[in-house]
């Protein structure tokens, strides 16, 4: 029998300094869907009451520390022994996949220079990222959305007085999308729409505005009509308005 395909071997690398550990259990739930997180560092001071609170999930994760003293004032050691490991771990050329977990613009060109290499980054920080470094990544996640109470069970994740942002803030970027795609008749795949959407736009995410689908975000906006012809896939178009009697 033919072997099956290995999943896609990730280093995850972590800043203490700026991730909060609420986030674990989502993150690591979120990683798993892109592959194996084969190797877990955390980078900080965890002596400071900033990186305290990462010394009681480590073993769970089996996220291994990496101390660094804060031995002088403005100088960062955590984010650059982090960088000197993600080049150590990329020129050994056994992982398919980073996910930097940090909301510090500093790692921008680190997820440039990894990009290049043809190796993909997955970036995970909060929603005041800087977009230099969430567009330098192929994927960027918020991590407001992967806290427990975004985990809400049904396709609404939580009230849309609570979301990040509201259903119809998603329209504009949506319409764009359907544009730039061929057809016929106006109706495009939806599966096809949520691809350009990644690829247009690294942190575009149902999530951030209450939906954990697409297509129920889709529904909400009210922009678009949506159908599923039988034996086919659901697809799309942007709802003309009614025409004047």
């Amino acid at each position: 029998m033919p072997a099956e395909p290995r999943s896609p071997r990730l280093a995850v690398l972590i800043d203490a300094d700026n991730a909060s550990a609420k986030i674990v259990d989502g993150l690591f739930e979120e990683i798993a869907k892109i592959g194996e997180a084969s190797a877990r560092r955390i980078y900080g001071d965890f002596a400071s009451a900033r990186s305290r609170a990462w010394i009681d999930v480590l073993a769970k994760h089996a996220i291994i520390p990496q101390q660094q003293f804060a031995y002088t004032t403005g100088k960062n050691a955590s984010d650059i022994t982090l960088v000197i490991d993600a080049m150590d771990l990329l020129h050994s050329g056994r992982f398919d996949g980073f996910c930097l977990v940090s909301s510090d613009s500093d790692f921008t060109r680190l997820a440039s220079r990894i990009r290049e290499q043809g190796v993909d980054v997955f970036g995970f920080g909060e929603q005041k990222t800087p977009e230099s470094f969430r567009q330098a990544c192929r994927r960027f996640i918020y991590t407001e959305n992967l806290l427990p109470a975004a985990a809400a069970n049904g396709a609404e994740l939580v009230q849309a007085s609570t979301s990040l942002q509201q259903p119809k803030a998603a329209t504009p970027i949506i319409k764009k999308v359907i544009s730039q795609m061929e057809s016929e008749d106006g109706w495009v795949p939806l599966g096809a729409v949520g691809t350009q959407l990644a690829n247009l736009a690294s942190d575009f995410d149902p999530r951030t505005y209450g939906f954990r689908k697409l297509s129920d975000l889709v529904r909400k906006t009210n922009a678009f009509d949506i159908e599923q012809p039988q034996g086919g896939h659901l697809r799309i178009r942007i709802r003309q308005p009614a025409a004047k009697k």
